[in-house]
């Protein structure tokens, strides 16, 4: 009967045999028929160590598991899908997937989604110049704005441009007159004359005029701007309300009330509801609202803009009354840690607001309950 041996012996024999023996040699060693030694080395591939070997059939296995997925790949290629999806998205994705891993390398991350290495990197470093852009941006705008105020609103970009280079901060004056722009910045001095008359002008077009019913939504939005005190510093809360169901369709808080302010509002507001036509927006007349910036928007967006008169609260009575409600019913409840904790809260508030609490002048429905069983589309 013919002796059976372990894989493990076998091993060591083509071990052996690796080692620069013949057959002969490795057979007469291990005292085993010559035979046998060729049909174990035709058995066995090594490859590198001991510890990596693996038979015949594993590697024709290996060898049909790396046709297969060669095939795929192919498929995948003749599809030409990756060529549908924009180079700006594959960037994007690449530089997600070499951010947060290290197991492929950035050519096979480039191969993946077909895009030449020297796109990526020009993408990597042109986001990293970005970003860094954004920053000091950011803070440039602070300072602008500090001057602007510390100079009562005195100065235009020319003078502002004079204070920031006598503090070590060179910029044009093109650059300042567009922060000043964004954020709905303009000297007293600039026109005045004309200003005042266009103010004039703007302050007459009360186009609501106290009928605060719609008929639908989207109709009729109104809108205003309150403040808290937190610790040391105030922070500000914009809020802009559907005459409708009287939900609350956009707010934000900011610490600053700039023009900035309102139209973050606005644009998240018409946004959510779906871009809606035929919308009237009225609010009171700060600065923020009649600023040419806002007034811009409000255009191209196809929005007709309505104020209230000067010293009429009432013209805004709705948004009045739910700056009121929210203080008894939330603000002055609490003494707030920071501004993060302030919007945490305004957050939980207004999704109780709309979602909840119900509403006199709605049958006590909730906001969103009355656009459910009321609203159109």
């Amino acid at each position: 009967m013919p002796k059976k041996y372990s894989d493990e012996f076998k091993k060591q024999v083509i071990a052996y045999y690796d080692k620069q023996h013949s057959i002969i040699q490795t057979a007469e060693k291990y005292n085993v028929a010559i035979s046998s030694v060729a049909r174990w080395i035709n058995d066995y591939t090594i490859r590198g160590s001991l510890e990596e070997s693996f038979t015949l059939s594993e590697f024709k296995t290996l060898q049909r598991k790396y046709e297969r997925t060669q095939h795929l790949l192919e498929i995948i290629k003749l599809t030409k899908l990756l060529d549908e999806v924009e180079l700006q998205r594959r960037l994007r994705i690449l530089a997600n997937l070499y951010e947060k891993t290290e197991l492929y390398s950035v050519r096979e991350l480039c191969e993946a989604l077909n895009v030449d290495r020297g796109t990526f990197y020009n993408h990597i470093f042109r986001e990293v110049d970005r970003s860094k852009y954004l920053e000091e941006q950011s803070q440039l705008m602070l300072k602008v704005q500090q001057i602007f105020e510390d100079a009562q609103q005195r100065y235009g970009a020319a003078k502002i441009c004079a204070v920031l280079a006598q503090n070590g901060i060179n910029v044009g004056k093109r650059r300042v007159k567009s922060i000043m722009d964004e954020l709905g910045l303009e000297s007293v001095q600039r026109g005045a004359k004309n200003s005042y008359k266009k103010e004039q002008e703007r302050l007459k077009r009360n186009i609501l005029n106290r009928e605060f019913k719609a008929e639908r939504m989207n109709e009729k939005w109104v809108s205003d701007i309150t403040y808290f005190k937190l610790k040391n510093y105030p922070v500000y809360l914009c809020i802009i309300l559907d005459l409708f169901s009287r939900k609350v369709v956009g707010y934000k808080v900011s610490k600053k009330c700039s023009t900035n302010l309102v139209t973050a509002t606005f644009k998240q507001a018409f946004e959510n509801r779906g871009q809606p036509q035929g919308l009237m927006f009225h609010s009171d007349r700060g600065a923020q609202y009649i600023s040419d910036t806002f007034r811009l928007l409000l255009r191209d967006c196809g929005v007709t803009q309505s104020f209230s008169n000067s010293g009429k609260p009432y013209d805004n009575a709705v948004i009045e009354s739910f700056f009121s409600t929210f203080k008894k019913e939330e603000a002055y409840r609490r003494n707030y840690r920071s501004e993060n904790e302030f919007k945490k809260l305004v957050d939980e508030y207004i999704m109780f607001y709309n979602e909840k609490r119900p509403h006199s002048t709605l049958a006590f429905k909730s906001p969103n309950r009355f656009e459910e069983v009321y609203g159109k589309v």
